[in-house]
């Protein structure tokens, strides 16, 4: 045991002296391992930090919310040409099913409407995310307030001029003035500010609450009718906990169906969308960047272990008399191939290492001036980058180290010679 422990430290003190020596060759060859580690690691990293953003921006609501609406939010087999001829959700069939649905614990009426710009004396606001549902509304998506509270019941049935707004809005609008109470002006008309969301943050899935308002959908059906085409009516979910998900999806498609009139050989002519569908395609979506990520970095690491694997052959071919001495002294062929895989491994570890800290760097800047969003550099994303490098460097320098230990002592000093 002690035999082998002298060889592995007689060849690493070799392999390390020899880099000393080759101090640009030995440069050139990290470099190479260095970007695909980095590479590999920041697609990694990048993929992990989005993964965790869109998690936690889903994580207010249910896995299995449900949102009704004629349009599909994925792939469909339903032709365009028909989607385009489905008639949009209407209130009356969200008051059907918020009185039918036993299962469902919350049912929400909301119209996707186009940005609206809000004022409040002389202070304008511009192309506001407007958010325009029923009172249930808070209890699917758990919004959290600053200050005050969302419309209830009442304002919401009866369509109540009250406006919630976002902290940036609020921010904007009244600077270090008191909000709730004051009046602002939307659709020509004023509005009683009642609440003021928490701050959320950026969002990837769309507009940040930071930078939306909400009003009832009443007001905006009393005041503009239900036949508006530009505006998407849409009916959301939210089931009971521990129920048949299949089941109340059944419920659903069966009310809609006998509340249009469709007969039994008519598709649907509405979606169901659930979130966790929504989940499953924004995961197959991160997969997918993984593995063209793996696909783009693995050439820079096929790069960088070409570069190694040259670097070594040239290192044997300059050193073919110093092994045929080694060997005549008796230098057995283990010694002589742990001497360059040593070599090898430590260019590619070193290599590695570098592209880890440059990664490393990159997430501590990023997180320091990007807002609202975490770059994230795991340790087992640090493990994999680790463990490629020394991979590499076994693969790259396995035949030149197999090579230099097969010479013959006479042939190589001959040679050197």
């Amino acid at each position: 045991m002690l035999v082998y422990l002298r060889v592995f430290k007689e060849s690493f003190s070799f392999a390390i002296n020899a880099l000393r020596n080759n101090k640009l060759r030995t440069f050139l060859s990290l470099l190479g391992v260095t970007v695909g580690i980095f590479s590999i690691i920041a697609v990694l990293a990048a993929v992990d930090s989005l993964d965790k953003q869109i998690t936690s921006q889903l994580s207010s609501l249910d896995s299995n919310t449900m949102y009704l609406v004629n349009r599909s939010f994925g792939p469909t087999t339903v032709p365009r040409w028909q989607r385009e001829n489905f008639d949009q959700i209407s209130y009356n069939e969200y008051k059907s099913l918020k009185s039918s649905l036993n299962d469902a614990e919350h049912v929400a009426f909301q119209l996707g409407v186009k940005r609206e710009n809000i004022r409040y004396e002389s202070e304008l606001v511009s192309s506001v995310n407007t958010v325009v549902v029923s009172n249930e509304f808070t209890d699917i998506q758990y919004l959290e307030f600053e200050k005050g509270r969302f419309y209830n019941e009442s304002e919401s049935n009866s369509g109540k001029a009250v406006v919630v707004i976002g902290l940036e809005i609020a921010n904007a609008l009244f600077g270090n003035l008191e909000p709730i109470g004051k009046k602002v002006r939307l659709y020509g008309q004023k509005f009683t500010v009642i609440g003021v969301v928490k701050k959320e943050g950026s969002s990837l899935l769309g507009d940040s609450n930071d930078v939306s308002i909400f009003l009832p959908a009443n007001y905006y059906r009393n005041r503009f009718g239900d036949n508006n085409k530009n505006n998407l009516p849409i009916v959301i979910i939210k089931p009971k906990k521990n129920v048949d998900i299949d089941g109340l999806k059944a419920e659903v498609t069966q009310i809609m169906r006998t509340k249009r009139g469709l007969k039994p050989n008519t598709i649907d002519t509405f979606f169901i969308n659930i979130i966790s569908g929504l989940q499953n395609a924004i995961d197959e979506m991160l997969g997918a960047l993984n593995v063209i990520g793996w696909i783009i970095s693995g050439f820079s690491l096929l790069v960088g272990g070409f570069g190694i694997a040259n670097i070594m052959f040239v290192s044997v071919k300059e050193r073919t008399n110093l092994i045929g001495i080694q060997k005549s002294l008796g230098a057995k062929n283990k010694f002589i191939l742990f001497q360059f895989l040593f070599e090898a491994v430590i260019l590619a570890v070193v290599g590695g290492l570098v592209g880890l800290f440059l990664v490393w760097v990159i997430a501590i800047v990023m997180n320091g001036f990007v807002e609202d969003f975490e770059f994230v550099l795991s340790f087992w994303n640090m493990f994999i980058g680790f463990c490629l490098s020394t991979f590499i460097g076994l693969i790259s320098g396995i035949i030149p180290a197999i090579s230099a230990s097969k010479l013959d002592p006479v042939e190589a000093i001959r040679t050197g010679m």
